[in-house]
């Protein structure tokens, strides 16, 4: 699972650097997400950016990290591609999770596999 960490006002933000997330590769996200936000904090920005398409299982993936992160952490998704938002908007998660239309600016930080 290729990932990028940064950080932005204040958040930890994740780029995934894959770009579908779907059944075969639904798991190894969650793992790398809990990985990258083993220690609490502060609100984190999912960058989809690369991401082109996205099943039920990759949705149901993020909605596994929300709930990881629990509702003290909330985590937001940034920068969907055209048919990403349109499995955002078909589910509804579009009211769930606050979206922003654009990756944020991000200092780097060291890479997570």
């Amino acid at each position: 699972m290729q990932m990028a960490l940064g950080e932005s006002g204040g958040a930890l933000v994740i780029e995934l650097r894959e770009t579908r997330l779907d059944a075969a590769v639904a798991i190894r996200f969650k793992d790398a997400i809990r990985s990258a936000t083993v220690h609490p904090g502060n609100p984190v920005i999912l960058d989809l950016k690369r991401v082109e398409f996205m099943d039920s299982s990759g949705l149901g993936a993020i909605v596994g990290a929300m709930k990881l992160l629990g509702p003290e952490r909330p985590l937001e998704i940034a920068a969907l591609s055209p048919g990403v938002r349109k499995v955002f908007r078909l589910t509804r998660m579009d009211t769930v999770f606050r979206i922003h239309p654009e990756s944020p600016q991000a200092q780097t930080l060291p890479a997570a596999e």
